[in-house]
């Protein structure tokens, strides 16, 4: 009984270790990276954004500031619906890493 649990236990962990005699030979493809191109409209909300940061705001009137933080709000809304990239909320990485380490 003993070899055998033994033997089963030796077994599961070689099928588990990965094998460098499955490995290929060949030589891997290489990946072209595609230049990604930023649209004219993300980039004139980009520029117009730097220009704001670079914005002296110590002389503008409180009603002029909040102007400038929604137009930089609305701005940066825009720029993420655009596509340019993938959001997950830190709950939802939680949430993938402990499914990953439960299976």
């Amino acid at each position: 009984m003993k070899k055998s649990v033994f033997y089963l236990v030796i077994v599961i962990a070689l099928s588990i270790v990965p094998s460098t005699a499955l490995a290929s030979e060949k030589n891997p493809m290489p990946i072209e990276k595609t230049p990604t191109e930023i649209p004219a409209e993300v980039k004139t909300m980009l520029d117009r954004l730097e220009e704001i940061k670079n914005m002296d705001k110590s002389n503008l009137k409180p009603s002029e500031r909040k102007e400038l933080r929604k137009e930089v709000r609305d701005m940066k809304k825009k720029i993420r619906k655009s596509g340019n990239g993938i959001y997950i909320s830190s709950g939802a990485i939680i949430l993938i890493l402990l499914i990953l380490l439960i299976l």
